[in-house]
């Protein structure tokens, strides 16, 4: 069953055709990891995914619904997280503050409940902490939480980024380039939380990654592209052995890189 339907998806900047006509589905439990040179447009199928981006073209439906032109907090509230390429954290706050940022899709309180802290803001404030304290310990930030941001070292602000868009809830995580920076024992830990993604929290896992060793342990298919356009879909065996993409990664051409 495809939980994400991406039809035809273009957007265009000026003259220069980020994403082309790119369509794929990702299904329900499935990890699907979309990969190609710099700048193919992999985050950019993200940020329109993520509607921060509006499409040119073409459609985004989610668990049946068309989000194509749904605002961001729109799409995050139906249960659609991501984490950024370059790391979108406050810096002057606590891991803690930060994973509760996360928890901002789900409040249903107003500002003049927040402001007397009404009973029912009490309850919420219970069960967002309550939420965070799992992410927490799911990821192993215990000796972190109190600490501000500014002082971790790069790793760990890539698991609290991580972290924030697991305090959502999300059904949907799209993780951009996870494993960017990160040595390789970080990278393997990478692994394990995306596998427990799938099968302790039931979630769908869409991510961009440059890693191919890791594309290859946790991916069940694999999409790439370059300048825009779909190369090839499959497994991940199957995708770096095809030629077009052996083109666009080592610079062959198609006939050189089948030979």
């Amino acid at each position: 069953m495809s939980l994400l339907e991406v039809t035809d998806l273009a957007i265009h900047f000026g003259g220069v055709k980020a994403v082309d006509g790119i369509s794929f589905t990702v299904d329900k439990g499935e990890v699907f990891a979309i990969i190609g040179p710099n700048g193919a447009g992999k985050s950019t199928i993200f940020n329109l995914i993520s509607r921060l981006y509006t499409p040119t073209r073409g459609t985004i439906h989610f668990a049946g619904q068309n989000i194509t032109a749904l605002q961001a907090h729109e799409v995050a509230r139906l249960g659609i997280a991501r984490t950024f390429q370059n790391i979108e954290l406050f810096d002057h706050s606590t891991v803690l503050a930060n994973l509760l940022m996360g928890r901002h899709a789900h409040r249903t309180t107003n500002f003049v409940s927040d402001i007397l802290f009404l009973p029912k803001v009490r309850r919420e404030e219970r069960l967002h902490r309550s939420e965070v304290e799992k992410v927490i310990e799911f990821l192993k930030l215990e000796a972190y939480r109190n600490k501000m941001i500014a002082g971790l070292p790069y790793g760990v602000r890539k698991v609290v980024e991580v972290g924030r868009a697991l305090a959502m809830g999300p059904k949907l995580i799209l993780l951009d380039e996870p494993a960017s920076g990160l040595s390789n024992e970080e990278t393997q830990d990478v692994a394990f939380w995306i596998e427990d993604m799938r099968r302790d929290m039931g979630m769908t896992v869409l991510m961009v990654e440059h890693d191919m060793s890791l594309v290859a342990q946790v991916s069940d298919r694999v999409l790439a592209v370059a300048n825009g356009r779909k190369l090839a879909l499959g497994t991940p065996r199957d995708v770096q052995a095809h030629p077009d993409v052996q083109a666009a990664y080592l610079g062959t051409r198609v006939g050189e890189a089948s030979a």
